[in-house]
């Protein structure tokens, strides 16, 4: 089965003076969070929609999904954990209780801020997972990347052709995925950015997909006013 796992644990701190998480910030005339929903609503290949947020803010959520979706009964929604990675796991988690596993299962996470991915990237993920136990969707960098010492001085600066940026959707077998987690030393969990990197400390494999620039994560209210004018652009088109 291929299951999406919409993460939306976010507070919304870098958003000033306001207590809504920024994935139920308005964006044109609905929540972000129902923009990302909504694109992988209409992909025939998702079994069931998983939500993972905060336990505070399920039923403000359910309210959401009532309101603008129309068939919501495949949207499942699950309290996430205290990092990025323990919500993942706790998604994975309620699949295997309420659903069973198999060794081909796929999870497709993604950001609930990043309203406009689109069904090419979501089936590129898909479809990798073909072949790999992992996916990653990335962007070219189109400037110079420096690293920097703690005292403001260049170290290096890395050959750009090599160095992407990432985005989401993140795929994963789901059993390989909670398999390599449970495998990791307290240490190496200290270190994690992102799922991927689950893979990439224990010498697996991840395939990387294109992305596109207008996938952006919406973070703070600047990002918000560039969501608002790729939305007036796509909806003209």
């Amino acid at each position: 089965m291929i299951y999406a796992e919409i993460l939306a644990g976010g507070s919304g701190k870098r958003f000033g003076d306001t207590n809504l998480p920024k994935q139920f910030q308005m964006l044109g005339n609905k929540p972000i969070i129902i923009h990302t929903l909504e694109q992988f609503i209409i992909n025939p290949k998702f079994d069931k929609i998983i939500v993972c947020l905060p336990q505070e803010w399920i039923t403000y959520t359910e309210d959401l999904i009532s309101k603008y979706i129309l068939n919501p009964e495949d949207i499942k929604l699950v309290i996430g954990g205290a990092t990025r990675n323990d919500t993942i796991m706790n998604g994975c988690k309620y699949i295997e209780e309420n659903y069973g596993l198999n060794d081909n299962d796929i999870i497709v996470t993604h950001d609930a801020v990043r309203p406009f991915v689109n069904q090419r990237i979501i089936n590129d993920n898909i479809n990798a997972m073909k072949k790999y136990d992992a996916t990653d969707t990335a962007i070219d960098a189109t400037d110079t990347i420096i690293n920097i010492e703690k005292d403001g001085i260049i170290s290096s600066i890395p050959d750009r052709s090599k160095i992407f940026l990432g985005q989401t959707p993140q795929s994963f077998k789901i059993k390989k995925l909670m398999d390599l987690f449970n495998s990791l030393t307290t240490e190496e969990k200290d270190i994690l950015t992102d799922a991927c990197k689950i893979f990439t400390l224990k010498g697996e494999k991840v395939k990387v997909v294109a992305g596109e620039t207008f996938n952006i994560k919406i973070t703070t209210v600047f990002d918000l006013s560039i969501a608002n004018a790729i939305l007036k652009v796509r909806d003209h088109d």
